[in-house]
């Protein structure tokens, strides 16, 4: 299985990709569940898992800052006067 390409988060609207946040840390979880209990098949799952977490995350960020940048700043203006 390969690692999850960005491209494919990027497609997604905010709230599925706040959704899917909250999922893997869920999944996280419970793989150190798991691992704690010494039922885990799947060890390769952790690193595929945060990489698609720390894209998601970045993605989430991005979005945040140009939301940021979007908007005037009110105080720049007042300055000039």
């Amino acid at each position: 299985m390969p690692l999850p390409k960005i491209d494919e988060i990027r497609d997604l609207s905010d709230q599925e990709v706040s959704d899917q946040i909250v999922s893997v840390k869920k999944e996280l979880f419970q793989l150190r569940f798991q691992k704690a209990t010494r039922q885990l098949e799947k060890p390769h799952q952790f690193k595929h898992l945060r990489h698609r977490l720390a894209q998601l995350m970045t993605i989430e960020r991005e979005r945040q800052l140009a939301a940021m940048k979007a908007t005037p700043d009110s105080d720049s203006t007042a300055d000039d006067e």
